[in-house]
């Protein structure tokens, strides 16, 4: 027969949203690092591991696989939009967000890329809008005259340079980006994730 525990030996309190709030967070970091290894396409399991949570806390947050990467995503153009919408915020500082973004998330440069998504046509559409936010974020820094200011020019030079953003290593991805920078002659700042 099994005993009662003992005060001592209780389960931890639910941390109920707490926990909620933490589990999908983990799960949207977790899903960006599988998505950079393996692409779009990874097996949903594997995000659970790597966040540590079982598939039901998964499912429970992300309903299917789509779900899933329009999170990634929107956290994504969320973070490279604060970056613009700062104070003291300039064009190489944004460009430090979006290239850090994308060093760090295969499922991003597909976004920049919206036919990246592939066969993921339930995706597409909600990326081409993601896009949409980004160049618009990225445009409000544009000074009168600047070189990428012509209609296409900056998202085509966005698309050079994510088509550089390869290699194995998050490194060797951010010394490629900021060269292909470098060869438009754009001025890149610090390359980060935005911080409030």
């Amino acid at each position: 027969m099994t005993q009662p525990p003992t005060p001592d030996e209780r389960r931890p309190a639910n941390d109920g949203p707490k926990a909620a709030a933490r589990n999908r967070s983990a799960l949207i970091t977790a899903a960006r690092e599988i998505y950079a290894a393996h692409g779009l396409d990874a097996p949903l399991s594997a995000i659970a591991r790597r966040a540590g949570v079982g598939q039901g806390v998964l499912y429970r947050n992300f309903p299917d696989r789509a779900a899933v990467a329009t999170a990634v995503l929107e956290e994504n153009v969320r973070q490279v939009e604060q970056a613009a919408a700062a104070d003291d915020a300039t064009l190489a500082d944004v460009l430090g967000v979006m290239t850090w973004h994308l060093t760090e998330s295969a499922a991003f440069i597909g976004l920049l890329h919206a036919e990246g998504a592939g066969g993921h046509s339930d995706i597409r559409a909600y990326a081409v809008a993601l896009s949409e936010r980004v160049e618009r974020g990225l445009r409000g820094h544009l000074t009168q005259g600047h070189r990428l200011g012509a209609a296409d020019d900056l998202m085509l030079a966005v698309a050079m340079v994510s088509g550089a953003v390869t290699g194995p290593t998050r490194e060797e991805r951010e010394r490629r980006a900021r060269a292909a920078w470098r060869l438009l002659g754009v001025e890149v700042g610090p390359v980060r994730p935005f911080e409030a």
